[in-house]
């Protein structure tokens, strides 16, 4: 029940909360509502694009960036969440050039750090998938855009650290841990993130898992500041790819699909694409270490689920761009596996 039935905040947290809880129609629900009583809020049409999205209607999702183009102040809220879908698709050419129109809406609507923000997201969406050396431009260039942006400097360094760049993400990391030391979601959720990544770019897979366990449980369940959709859940995330490194594929796996459980807070977010190749990696990872070497029903049951995972990935992915390394990668995995 909204409170305040007049006023659009009532409804937007409603209606994410209902969203973030799996909730769909619910969601839908209260966002009648709030349309009955002519409310309009971007934050509304970033909603109902969510829920397009997670019902995979295209119609939807059009009909969401038709309102965004007609409202010059917040297309580029559009144009990132169309960047971000098409980079979940594996689209990454068409999802760059949608980052660059929606940095440049964002620049003329006097936005630089929503600005700053998608360029630092898709040098995450970069690192990811495989390119390091354009992750680390444009994580750069969210600096430079919006050197003061505590949004662009976290979602940066965690850009860096994927990306393999240690000394420029460490340096962020502790400016951020000390400019913020009562900021909970950053000491809770966003530092344990990065440092875990750091030590996974040093190979040290225990140490990494350690710095994970900082992270706040309640937190990292719960909606994030500096981005759009609700949350990538960023150490869930990395800490599957910790326990991978680790040799412990059950776990791995569990964390993975966290991620895939929790749609209504990743939304398109890069994490929820790649969860699914994570969670095939995670079973192979347990073919091959069950009792006998790979022998056994434990062994083909993981072989099962792995190749399921994979198939499901590749075909989220049937049509992306076909020199990406990350494609290239799962394709030779899936091989291995039949």
């Amino acid at each position: 029940m909204v409170r305040a039935p007049n006023r659009a905040d009532g409804y937007l947290n409603l209606a994410n909360y209902e969203i973030g809880m799996q909730r769909f129609d619910e969601a839908r629900q209260i966002i009648q509502q709030a349309q009955a009583r002519n409310i309009e809020d971007v934050i509304l049409h970033n909603s109902l694009y969510a829920l397009a999205f997670l019902a995979s209607d295209s119609a939807g999702m059009a009909q969401q960036q038709k309102w965004y183009a007609g409202n010059a102040d917040y297309q580029n809220f559009g144009l990132a969440l169309q960047s971000d879908s098409e980079a979940y698709g594996g689209h990454l050419g068409k999802a760059r050039e949608l980052t660059r129109q929606a940095v440049e809406s964002a620049v003329k609507s006097d936005g630089k750090e929503n600005a700053a923000i998608y360029l630092a997201i898709a040098a995450q969406r970069e690192a990811a998938f495989g390119n390091p050396a354009e992750a680390r431009q444009r994580g750069a260039e969210a600096l430079r855009l919006a050197p003061a942006s505590q949004g662009a400097e976290v979602e940066a360094a965690l850009a860096f650290a994927l990306a393999g760049d240690s000394g420029r993400a460490e340096s962020l990391e502790s400016d951020l841990k000390h400019r913020y030391p009562l900021d909970t979601q950053m000491q809770a959720v966003w530092v344990p993130a990065i440092e875990g990544q750091l030590s996974l770019n040093r190979k040290r897979a225990p140490e990494a898992l350690a710095a994970l366990q900082s992270a706040s449980a309640a937190l990292e369940m719960g909606t994030i500041q500096f981005g759009i959709n609700g949350s990538c859940l960023y150490p869930a995330y990395v800490r599957g790819e910790a326990y991978l490194a680790d040799g412990k594929g059950d776990a791995a796996a569990a964390e993975f699909q966290k991620i895939l459980d929790h749609g209504g807070l990743v939304w398109n977010c890069w994490t929820g694409a790649l969860a699914r190749l994570g969670v095939a990696r995670a079973n192979a990872l347990q073919s091959r270490t069950s009792q006998g070497q790979g022998q056994g029903a434990d062994a083909d049951a993981a072989r099962v689920r792995a190749r399921t995972a994979y198939k499901e990935f590749l075909a989220l992915w049937k049509d992306a761009d076909s020199d990406g390394p990350i494609l290239k990668e799962a394709t030779a995995e899936y091989g291995k596996v039949q």
